[in-house]
Formats: structure tokens, C-alpha cells, sequence
């Protein structure tokens, strides 16, 4: 920061401070508050859309990478030609193949199509933070001058001089301040009235990909299920599963090896 700048920054900070404590006229627009508050909304739902739409293809990544290391785990237990051991390379096959193809034709387009419209949209956040902050600032600028001008006209000063000069101050203060306030008066109510046809295609591929991706796993697993004999369904709402599990556990548990104490 330069002297200069600086300069200005304790200068700001001591208006602020006198505001606080009722030596400076304190300007309250409660429109522009409005239209802030609606900003800052805006702003805080952006960034979370942004991180969560990252946080999703991150765990669908994670959750295939997963699928495919457990598929591959339960494959080992099986050596044989039985049919337990077809459903078990089935499995494997199918979802290794879902692992390949959501890195195939999921991750780029989502990216392309939700991921890089949602970071575009979030990257013009700081230009209007920058903004705001620059209108505030010529606000506490106008805010000091004005006050100053108004205390001569209160308290007129033995130099004739100083009230002109002082007032003009306060009108160059007061049109700096204005060109900014007015911009974002006008652009503010645009930028988040456009938010929702620039989401809305982005919105709508992201159902698509999901779709896409469920009904791919769903036909994937779907084909997996062939291997298993058709009573398992029924057996499994009827409790006929578990006292399968509970007899396979009873008849684990007499073997010495499982019993011997130690």
C-alpha cells in the first residue's frame, strides 16, 4: 500500500470511529442495505452451490473407486465354478465397468456443464466485493466532508476561505460517491435477477448426469442378479436369510478353532 493509500485507510478508520461515537455525520441508506443484504445471500448460496457440486463428483469418484476395491475383495473369496462365484465375477465386472464409464462420460461433462458455469459465476464475486467496498469507502469520504462543511457553516471560521473550499470538497465527495452507489443500485438487482437462467441449464444437466448415472448402475447390478436363485427376494423378506447367516455362524462356532478359549 502506498503512503498515500494508507493515508486514506486511517483516515477512513478514524471516520468510522468518529461515527460510532456521533462526531460525524453517518449516512444511513437502508436501500442499499436491502439490496446488500440480497447480495450477500446471494453470495454465500453461491459459494456453497460451488463447493458442494465439487463435493458431489468427488464422493460419486470415491464411491465407484470404493465399489470397484470391495467387488474386487469379495471376488477373492471365491475359487471355484459355483454359481455363488459367477455372481461374484459379475459383480466385479459390472462394477469396474461403472468405475470406467463415470470417468468416462460423467466427470468431463459435469465438469464442462455444472462445475465451470458455477466457478464462472462465483470468479465475479471479488469484483463485486471489491466494488462495494470501494462505494462504502467514497461513502465515509462524503460522510467526513459534508460533516466538515457543515460544522463551518455552524461554526464559521475567521478564514472566509475555508468554508468554499470545504464545500466543494463535499460536492466532489458527494458525485464520486454517487457514480458508485448508482452503479451498483442498478447492477446489484440485475446481477441476482440473472442468477436463475444462468443456473438453470447447469441445474438441469446436473439431474440428467445423475440420472444417467443411476439408471447405469441400476442396469449394471440389475445384470448381477441373474446369478442368484429367484427365492432369494422372497426368502430374505420372509427371514429365511438370516436364519440362513445364523446357521452358517452356529455351524462356525463348533469348530475348534473359533471355540478354543485363549
Amino acid at each position: 500500500m502506498s503512503w498515500k493509500g494508507l493515508t486514506k485507510a486511517v483516515n477512513r478508520a478514524q471516520t468510522g470511529l468518529m461515527q460510532r461515537v456521533g462526531q460525524v455525520d453517518k449516512t444511513v441508506d437502508s436501500e442499499f442495505a436491502q439490496e446488500e443484504a440480497r447480495y450477500r445471500s446471494l453470495e454465500k448460496t453461491a459459494l456453497s452451490l460451488q463447493k458442494e457440486a465439487k463435493n458431489y463428483l468427488d464422493s460419486i469418484r470415491a464411491m465407484t473407486a470404493a465399489q470397484a476395491r470391495l467387488a474386487e475383495t469379495i471376488d477373492s473369496f471365491y475359487t471355484d465354478s459355483s454359481d455363488a462365484a459367477m455372481s461374484a465375477h459379475s459383480y466385479r465386472r459390472a462394477v469396474d465397468e461403472l468405475e470406467a464409464k463415470t470417468a468416462r462420460e460423467l466427470d468431463a461433462p459435469y465438469r464442462a456443464t455444472v462445475l465451470e458455469p458455477i466457478g464462472r459465476m462465483c470468479s465475479y464475486l471479488p469484483e463485486v466485493n471489491n466494488a462495494i467496498s470501494k462505494r462504502n469507502k467514497k461513502l465515509l469520504d462524503y460522510d467526513s466532508a459534508r460533516t466538515k462543511a457543515r460544522k463551518l457553516v455552524d461554526k464559521p471560521s475567521d478564514d472566509s476561505g475555508k468554508l468554499p473550499l470545504a464545500e466543494k470538497q463535499a460536492e466532489d465527495a458527494r458525485e464520486v460517491f454517487e457514480v458508485l452507489n448508482n452503479q451498483l443500485m442498478t447492477e446489484l438487482p440485475t446481477l441476482l435477477d440473472l442468477r436463475i437462467p444462468y443456473l438453470d441449464p447447469s441445474f438441469e444437466c446436473m439431474v440428467r448426469l445423475q440420472a444417467a448415472f443411476a439408471t447405469e448402475g441400476y442396469e449394471k447390478l440389475g445384470g448381477v442378479q441373474r446369478y442368484f436363485a429367484e427365492n432369494v427376494r422372497d426368502d430374505y423378506a420372509s427371514g429365511a436369510l438370516d436364519s440362513q447367516v445364523e446357521q452358517a455362524l452356529a455351524d462356525m462356532s463348533t469348530l475348534s478353532i473359533c471355540s478354543a478359549a485363549g
